[in-house]
């Protein structure tokens, strides 16, 4: 006979809840040996008109006049190539202390492996390096947001 569990274990998914609940994240996922549990809930916030680098002009009127809308300005970041996304869930801060002097700031030339952020996540500060040396054009967060995996957080040229 085997023994192994089969039944799910509902106080760990109550507690992942809990945590979702608490950090205001959308999911969170648990892996232990070969069981993998994920938790994750559908909200009505939208985060994506705050986080865009560059302004999102809106669908003009049919009657509008097509000179009235705005384009994107001509050097607006490669968010595929030039962002550096979050590698995990949690929550991201600009300094390593409410007191202290952000890691970076718009502008500023960063070279790689410099810290950019720190995610912490389940108590643990994770600092985020640079992948590549540049100049820092884009903040896509603000200091201590909830981010998601694969999310975009800064933009380096």
């Amino acid at each position: 006979m085997s023994t192994k569990k089969t039944g799910v274990d509902q106080q760990l998914i109550r507690e992942l809840a809990g945590i979702l609940n608490e950090t205001n994240l959308t999911e969170i996922e648990v892996e232990q040996g070969d069981l993998r549990v994920r938790v994750s809930r559908q909200t009505s916030n939208v985060h994506a008109a705050v986080a865009a680098p560059f302004p999102v002009a809106a669908n003009p009127a049919p009657s509008a006049p097509l000179a009235a809308v705005e384009a994107p300005p001509a050097a607006a970041p490669d968010l595929s190539k030039n962002t550096v996304t979050s590698p995990m869930v949690g929550t991201a801060y600009v300094a390593p202390s409410p007191d202290a002097e952000p890691f970076i700031q718009l502008g500023q030339k960063v070279r790689e492996g410099q810290t950019l952020l720190i995610i912490e996540a389940m108590k643990t500060m994770n600092q985020i390096p640079s992948p590549r040396a540049g100049t820092v054009t884009a903040i896509l967060f603000e200091d201590a947001q909830p981010v998601e995996y694969g999310e975009p957080l800064v933009v380096i040229e």
